[in-house]
């Protein structure tokens, strides 16, 4: 895996991914479609849409365990503190070699920087809230995510979708 190329093609996936309106409504079609792909999958997750602030929709589906939901709301804060991509936080800290607490004091029991929790972006106004996936691999997780958003944006996922390793 090249971060380089990683963190440039989710920088390109967060400037993408941009909703004209968002609502109520539309977080629980995102978190009902994720569901529905977790379980014709087999995946064991659990997955939270919010905006900051408001949880939207949550799910764990059957096999989760307390500690996924301890994931999904540690991501979730490091896209709110960041407004970016939980994922492209984690990548950027993995080239330097820091970490969350050294970087920012950011506690660990508070900040997850891992795969697996994307901003909603609103055009004109910019990240209002999360989507989060907790239960994959951190780059499962986040693709996830991302093909869920193509869906509803109707985007192409394989043209956004990151390299495979």
């Amino acid at each position: 895996m090249n971060l380089e190329h990683d963190l440039q093609a989710i920088a390109h996936q967060e400037r993408t991914l941009v909703f004209p309106r968002f609502d109520s409504a539309r977080a629980w079609k995102i978190g009902t479609f994720l569901r529905e792909l977790a379980i014709a999958r087999n995946h064991v997750i659990a997955i939270d849409v919010r905006t900051f602030g408001l949880p939207l929709f949550f799910a764990a589906v059957d096999g989760t365990a307390p500690d996924n939901s301890a994931w999904v709301r540690r991501k979730s804060n490091v896209v709110a503190h960041f407004r970016r991509s939980s994922y492209a936080v984690g990548l950027r800290l993995q080239q330097t070699n820091a970490t969350l607490v050294d970087k920012y004091g950011l506690p660990p029991a508070e900040y997850a920087a891992a795969g697996g929790s994307f901003p909603i972006t609103l055009a004109g106004v910019g990240a209002i809230g999360s989507v989060t996936v907790s239960g994959l691999s951190q780059r499962a997780d986040h693709e996830l995510i991302v093909e869920a958003l193509c869906a509803e944006l109707e985007h192409d996922f394989a043209a956004l979708a990151l390299d495979k390793v």
